[in-house]
């Protein structure tokens, strides 16, 4: 791996996490995929597990993280911010941490 790109090892999993679980994000992120095309702002980015969308969190003014999940059900986000490897799980509304 190189630059910023970080594996995400969830080691207390909860039953959403699978093998695409696993897998490289880049952090930090371009920026919100929806947030960039309507000019929009964020305060914090998360990064889908299931399909790599980059939407913003639940503190910014659209919430397109949490739009997305609604959306697709793809259960679990992680941080995009640098230094960042926790994640998250929307069913279980668990914070699941990283190595």
């Amino acid at each position: 791996m190189s630059g910023n790109d970080t594996r995400v090892d969830l080691s207390e999993p909860c039953e959403h996490v699978t093998s695409a679980t696993l897998r490289k994000v880049r952090r930090p992120p371009p920026g919100c995929e929806e947030c960039l095309k309507i000019g929009g702002q964020w305060v914090h980015l998360r990064i889908c597990l299931t399909c790599g969308h980059v939407g913003c969190c639940d503190s910014s003014p659209h919430r397109h993280a949490t739009a997305h999940y609604r959306a697709t059900g793809h259960p679990i986000v992680t941080s995009g911010e640098i230094g960042e490897t926790w994640a998250y799980c929307y069913p279980d509304d668990r914070v699941l941490s990283a190595e």
